[in-house]
């Protein structure tokens, strides 16, 4: 399929992708829904204002400047929207493309809008679902022989986390404070993070969801799924690693989490479902013939403030996840907790078996003991001043489906 707007080759947006976003208007506080296609917002608020987009159920979904209407919505008015808007953009239908004053009513250059995050979210879930990334740190930290904890081949490993600190890419990011153990004294001293590190992580978030008391099957969860995002899970390790014992991550987590502004819609990733063997000596529950894993690349680039260009540090794969996201769906209901329209659940670190595949900073510096090159710089952690993005795609034969990029300047302490 094409668009009537041209879109290069391998930009993010193209008509097979349409992410769902909210922007605002420069200078204007009302808040609007949209997709994006190249390098333009075709405005579903407006077009629903203007009777260009079917009805679904009652009332209106975009007049709230919030997704959380159309994610409660069941899986068949996702795709029902999503067929109709791919029309009203496509290369054949005349109603926006032979219109040039309806045009400019519901189109939207993307440089003219503030993006926002999109997503009301209720909770926030993070898991710890890459082998590799699990390996790495308990080499660092535990037994290099015996990494893994009994627990994590058996079941999806995850904690939750706080929304309110869940933000867009480029909100700005202060050096976080708090206390930690001296590794070289032993004292315990109160003051700035001095191991501040990313976390490269994809996250998805539910649309409609199950009743209190009613697990989600493992074969029926991709049904639950609106969309994905691309999160940096921020992370404080010398703060982490003194307070984590005995309940686990608080201070160090808590102070940012960014993502995406966009929202790419499970079908526009369909195509790129990869299936693997599935694990052996599951529990039922977790238990899928095949499983199905996103072939999504996953790019991280450090910019030091001196440096002049982002430098790529960091490349792998969502391949590389060794739960799904249907197995932790199921897993997270599976003692009837409730899930809801909005709700965000991270993957967790994504690393790879290499070193140039590594999620973090912890396991490219190896816990801090041997410096990455960055440009004419090393870096062991994250400095005031760095730029740090992440990016993800997933690569057609003749289209590109892009998350938006999610960055973040590292600002020194308040």
């Amino acid at each position: 399929m094409q668009s009537f707007i041209h879109v290069p080759k391998d930009h993010p947006f193209p008509i097979q992708n349409l992410p769902y976003g909210v922007f605002t208007h420069h200078n204007e506080a009302e808040r609007h829904v949209g997709v994006a296609i190249g390098d333009w917002i075709l405005d579903l608020t407006q077009c629903e204002n203007l009777g260009l987009l079917p009805k679904f159920g009652e009332g209106h979904l975009f007049q709230e400047g919030w997704l959380n209407p159309l994610m409660g919505q069941p899986p068949f008015v996702w795709s029902a929207l999503r067929k109709h808007t791919m029309k009203l953009l496509s290369i054949n239908e005349p109603i926006l493309r032979d219109n040039v004053v309806l045009r400019d009513q519901v189109l939207v250059p993307q440089q003219a809008v503030n993006l926002h995050l999109g997503v009301r979210i209720g909770d926030y879930t993070d898991f710890y679902a890459s082998i590799h990334h699990a390996s790495n740190v308990g080499k660092i930290f535990r037994d290099k022989d015996h990494p893994l904890f009994l627990n994590w081949k058996h079941m999806p490993i995850g904690y939750h986390g706080r929304t309110s600190s869940i933000r867009e890419s480029g909100t700005p990011l202060y050096r976080p404070k708090g206390q930690s153990q001296n590794p070289v004294t032993g004292a315990i001293e109160f003051g700035p993070c001095v191991q501040l590190d990313f976390e490269l992580e994809l996250g998805v978030y539910i649309g409609f969801g199950n009743e209190l008391g009613e697990a989600i099957s493992v074969n029926e969860a991709a049904h639950y799924i609106f969309g994905f995002t691309l999160l940096n899970d921020w992370s404080a390790r010398d703060i982490q690693r003194f307070e984590y014992q005995p309940l686990g991550p608080f201070l160090g987590k808590n102070f940012a989490t960014f993502v995406s502004p966009w929202v790419v819609p499970m079908e526009a990733l369909e195509p790129f479902i990869a299936f693997f063997p599935k694990q052996a000596g599951l529990a039922g529950y977790l238990d899928q013939e095949l499983l199905p894993k996103w072939d999504v690349s996953l790019e991280v680039y450090l910019q030091p403030k001196n440096e002049p260009d982002p430098i790529l540090i960091s490349q792998t794969n969502t391949k590389e996840l060794y739960w799904t996201f249907d197995q932790m769906i199921a897993h997270h209901t599976i003692n009837g907790c409730n899930l809801r329209p909005g709700d965000l659940l991270a993957s967790g670190t994504i690393s790879g078996e290499s070193s140039g595949s590594y999620g973090s900073m912890l396991e490219l510096s190896w816990g801090g003991k041997f410096p990455i090159p960055v440009g004419a710089e090393v870096r062991t952690w994250l400095q005031d001043g760095d730029r740090l993005t992440l990016r993800a795609f997933a690569q057609g034969d003749v289209f590109r489906i892009g998350f938006g990029d999610v960055v973040g300047t590292i600002l020194p302490p308040k």
